[in-house]
């Protein structure tokens, strides 16, 4: 009841920013294509489905009851519809969720699909929760540079792999085709370069500097100059900022500071497993067992040890 209370909080929370937005009346954008209703819908799907799944309730009774929950209004329900029939055939999420590009973006599926993958220790309730708050952050005023930070962080915390788990991340439709073929380039040198001079250079700041001292510029950056029409910039001076002040540290650093300065969405971590839930259990079997072997001491010493009881009655022969 607390956590259903707790839920049921946060969806209108995420409404009432929608609502008191008066600058941003429009429903779609590029950074939202599917609107914020749709958007405020998904955050309760992923998150009821990752509740409901570890309170080891079958995924098809899951998506039933979600079903009548979402708002009809939205395109939610015929996308459930299809997931469910796709679960009853194939066992699995992921698939179906990639065959619905036009409702999911890749990157939904990817993350999908590799916490179902037996390969790697990535926990379906992880995913989720990884969707959900890219679902909340979506649902007010994303940004590009805000949402690409968010998936980068969660495939390097999460260890999904630069190659394909990038591709996903070019394939949203949140970004144009600068942002498309930056991200892609990106995945040759995201293992040489560091990932703040990355920022920095394609940052406003960093042509702001480069105006003030250019031969400092362009010894911070390593010799990265272009001229300020042929460069692409895709980061903005707080952005760059942040970056030039984390270079050479370690990134989780520099996600940290975008989150508390820029308010971007913090990826989840993976729960460590509690040992004290599963203590007790085993202590009551153990106890179970000592107490069962000093019954059979005490008989015994009394000399009233009955083996008979443990002896297997004899099986009548068949042609009798």
């Amino acid at each position: 009841m607390q956590r259903q209370e707790v839920r049921l909080q946060r969806r209108q929370r995420v409404g009432l920013r929608m609502a008191s937005d008066s600058t941003h009346d429009q429903t779609f954008s590029p950074l939202s294509p599917l609107g914020r209703e749709e958007y405020i819908e998904q955050v309760h799907f992923f998150e009821a489905l990752s509740e409901r799944l570890e309170a080891n309730i079958p995924a098809q009774e899951v998506l039933k009851s979600i079903r009548e929950e979402v708002l009809a209004t939205t395109k939610l329900p015929m996308a459930i519809d299809f997931l469910l029939g796709e679960l009853k055939h194939l066992g699995v999420l992921g698939p179906a969720m990639a065959r619905l590009p036009h409702y999911f973006t890749p990157f939904q599926s990817f993350v999908v699909r590799e916490s179902e993958s037996s390969r790697l220790k990535f926990d379906l309730r992880v995913g989720l929760e990884v969707l959900r708050r890219e679902a909340e952050y979506r649902s007010g005023e994303p940004t590009r540079p805000g949402i690409f930070l968010y998936q980068f962080e969660a495939l390097c915390r999460n260890r999904l792999g630069y190659d394909r788990g990038l591709e996903a991340v070019a394939l949203d439709p949140a970004f144009d085709a600068t942002w498309r073929d930056w991200i892609l380039n990106m995945r040759r040198t995201i293992g040489m370069v560091d990932l703040a001079d990355l920022i920095f250079v394609h940052s406003e700041y960093y042509w702001q500097r480069q105006g003030a001292d250019p031969s400092a510029t362009e010894a911070e950056a390593g010799g990265i100059a272009k001229s300020r029409e042929e460069a692409v910039v895709l980061f903005g001076e707080r952005e760059g900022r942040i970056a030039l002040a984390n270079r050479r540290k370690d990134p989780l650093y520099l996600f940290s500071s975008l989150q508390r300065q820029l308010g971007y969405p913090q990826v989840p971590r993976q729960k460590q497993a509690d040992t004290e839930q599963s203590l007790l259990p085993q202590l009551a079997r153990r106890l179970e067992q000592l107490e069962s072997r000093l019954k059979l001491l005490e008989e015994e010493q009394r000399g009233g040890l009955d083996l008979t009881k443990f002896y297997e009655r004899p099986q009548p022969e068949a042609g009798l």
